[in-house]
């Protein structure tokens, strides 16, 4: 593409980061130190001054096409702004807490100019909650067979009928996505995708805990009514239309990961400062020293990799192996920096007046989320194997 601008960052950009740097500074983090330690989202009322204040400022869902009411951000852009919004204790699964504005699963823009309206610019307008429901009890990675769901056809109408698993949001969502099996002998040629909106009958979430502080669901899905009307896109076609989202979706996580390793080095550095054990601080201790090094060391090699895949897909290559890349060595950093951490506070590493403890839990789920480690050194070695050239 010959308006490429990749390997440096705009001055717009640049403007944009330090504007949000300056938000969550100013408004966001003064503000966490109210709220429960677990605590996803701020109350209601806080969220709403909040989130009329991202949008005065003209920051409001800027990874969405402008069309639709966003700031039309591309890959390596909203990579940038995620690792700030990051930057909180809900970072990981709610950076900025939402206040920068929602995002519905992107696939909703191939839908009709009438999905598009009712269901995505909507969405972005009111922050409305959606959900994604792919991952079944029997399995997650490899969706093409693992899809048990069954979608038939009744007249103008599907009913479905299956369960789904580990769907973030489910029980708040004005609406979300669910990815049934309607032709049982074309495999993956055989799966499509529905709209589903809240308090469908037939469509019963149930709070699913794990260790993580954001809620997880099961779904049980027992004659649910979908009107054909809400299929999105072609019959058959729905694992199609997500294989790009899905794939996308690992520089964002990665960023989210890098964000947190940023606010977490940040919070060992200064303590190290102060910290002093036998008569001397902590900075001053080699074994200290050499923890915050790795962590920096890791930390830009995981923002370079995730750089890189943004910026191959920005000028249109093939970016699959390096969202893989990016996703796996993220995950692996966050973890390593958040231990790290933990050392280097002792035993207030461990207490929950910290986020390290939270930070642990949810790193953990890092490594299995948006496709398990496995998984992606799978893919990697297979693109290596297949197209290595010295």
């Amino acid at each position: 593409m010959e308006n490429f601008e990749g390997f440096t960052m705009s001055d717009e950009l640049k403007m944009i980061q330090s504007t949000i740097r300056k938000f969550m500074q100013k408004e966001v983090l003064p503000r966490e130190i109210e709220l429960d330690h677990d605590a996803t989202l701020f109350p209601p009322d806080i969220e709403r001054e909040l989130m009329q204040k991202v949008k005065d400022s003209g920051l409001w869902c800027l990874g969405v096409p402008e069309e639709y009411g966003g700031g039309g951000l591309n890959e390596f852009g909203l990579a940038v702004v995620t690792e700030e919004l990051a930057q909180c204790k809900a970072g990981l699964y709610h950076p900025a807490y939402d206040v920068f504005g929602r995002y519905p699963p992107n696939i909703i823009w191939a839908g009709t100019k009438e999905q598009i309206q009712r269901y995505g610019v909507t969405a972005v307008q009111n922050g409305h909650k959606t959900f994604f429901a792919i991952t079944e009890p029997s399995g997650g990675s490899d969706p093409a067979n693992a899809i048990q769901t069954k979608g038939r056809k009744e007249g103008d109408n599907w009913v479905l009928n299956g369960s789904k698993i580990f769907i973030t949001g489910a029980g708040e969502a004005e609406w979300g996505l669910l990815f049934a099996r309607t032709n049982a002998d074309l495999g993956r040629k055989g799966i499509s995708c529905f709209i589903i909106e809240k308090d469908t009958p037939g469509f019963t979430p149930r709070v699913f805990e794990v260790m993580r502080s954001t809620t997880a669901y099961e779904i049980a899905i027992e004659d649910c009514v979908v009107p054909q009307i809400q299929m999105l896109g072609e019959e058959g076609k729905g694992l199609d239309l997500t294989l790009n989202l899905l794939t996308k979706n690992r520089f964002h996580y990665s960023a989210a990961n890098i964000g947190v390793s940023v606010a977490a080095l940040k919070m060992a550095v200064e303590h190290s400062k102060q910290r002093s054990t036998f008569g001397k601080l902590l900075s001053d201790r080699q074994a200290i020293q050499w923890m915050l090094a790795d962590s920096e060391v890791e930390i830009r090699a995981a923002r370079w990799l995730t750089w890189e895949g943004c910026w191959k897909h920005d000028r249109g290559d093939d970016y699959r192996i390096e969202a893989s890349i990016c996703k796996l060595y993220s995950g692996d950093v966050l973890w390593n920096v958040i231990d790290r951490c933990v050392q280097i506070f002792g035993g207030y590493g461990l207490a929950r007046e910290y986020p390290f403890e939270r930070w642990l839990r949810e790193a953990r789920f890092r490594r299995i989320g948006e496709g398990p480690s496995e998984v992606h050194r799978m893919v990697i070695s297979r693109g290596l194997i297949k197209n290595y050239i010295r």
